[in-house]
């Protein structure tokens, strides 16, 4: 069956001809739109949940997002991916990429030997695979926010799964049957992938993915134990130069995760230093002001003000008389 799928894929399509005579890609193929969505009422006939079509060869394909999941499963030769638009995703004999329905993408262009096949869903279609799986990870949590169209999270999976047999097999049935148009298809595929999704949930080992929520909150954690460890001399411009992210970027960044700016939470974390200073040393409040990383004493007795509601000597007689009463 293999050889005879690949004798199948390998056919040069009406549009490669096109290309290899010379034309350009020719979007309306793919979409009405303006910007480059490409439109599963395109991609599908009306009423299917399910189909596939050779990847484009001999020329490359340019960015692009699709609103329908896309499964690409390398049957021969190799493809280079560019997703999120830094991304870069190698797929080699036997991978498999799922890529969500934000995720941009873009392609190299692919040799004659290089056959891909792309799978084209609709969300609903894994209504029953959704329903066999039972156990929390990354494959189930991309799955959930796809049917969510969940645009905070991951844009692709990539499961090095050369050599699985039990997988491959899995693929190249669904693949048999899509373009054969065996009795039952729609069910049988359903399962098939149910049956897939539960052969991938094994091979954690060999699956690299992004997730931009939890990127996010991992730089975002960076940088407030950045804030922590540096409050006296953090600068935001710091971290994005080490995360290779812009200062703009940043910034929206840790106040989408926080709720609070850089710069807020570099003067919450400098106030309390000084709150703590001041009631527990007998340093002037000067150095204080100094220690904390301040330059500009008007100003760092105003914010202190309207975070604690009295001056910092204020604050340090209060404070020394809440401990000589809990001592009493």
């Amino acid at each position: 069956m293999r050889e005879e799928i690949i004798r199948q894929i390998r056919v040069i399509t009406k549009e490669e001809q096109e290309i290899l005579q010379g034309q350009k890609l020719n979007r309306k193929r793919y979409t009405s739109k303006a910007d480059f969505e490409i439109d599963s009422q395109k991609m599908l006939e009306r009423g299917q949940l399910i189909d596939i079509r050779p990847h484009t060869r001999f020329v490359a394909f340019p960015r692009h997002t699709h609103n329908y999941v896309e499964i690409i499963y390398m049957l021969k030769g190799s493809t280079r991916h560019c997703v999120q638009d830094s991304l870069t995703v190698e797929l080699e004999e036997g991978d498999l990429l799922f890529l969500n329905q934000h995720a941009s993408h873009s392609i190299e262009a692919a040799g004659e030997e290089d056959l891909a096949v792309n799978f084209i869903v609709l969300p609903q279609f894994f209504d029953v695979a959704f329903s066999m799986l039972d156990e929390e990870n990354e494959l189930k949590n991309f799955l959930a926010d796809t049917l969510t169209r969940d645009s905070e999270r991951a844009g692709y999976l990539h499961y090095k799964v050369a050599g699985e047999l039990q997988i491959q097999n899995l693929l190249e049935n669904m693949i048999w049957t899509i373009r054969n148009q065996t009795g039952n298809a729609v069910k049988i595929n359903q399962v098939t992938m149910g049956l897939l999704l539960l052969h991938l949930m094994n091979c954690t080992d060999r699956l690299e993915y992004h997730d931009r929520l939890q990127q996010e909150k991992q730089i975002t954690m960076k940088a407030l134990h950045y804030i922590e460890e540096n409050y006296r001399d953090a600068s935001l411009g710091w971290i994005a130069a080490r995360e290779n992210l812009s200062i703009y970027q940043l910034s929206r960044m840790i106040k989408k995760q926080t709720g609070y700016t850089f710069k807020e939470l570099l003067q919450i974390r400098r106030l309390t230093r000084a709150a703590q200073l001041l009631s527990q040393t007998q340093l002037p409040v000067s150095d204080i002001i100094a220690a904390v990383g301040y330059d500009n004493t008007s100003y760092f007795f105003r914010v202190f003000r309207e975070k604690y509601h009295v001056s910092p000597r204020e604050y340090r007689i209060k404070s020394r008389q809440t401990v000589s009463a809990d001592s009493e």
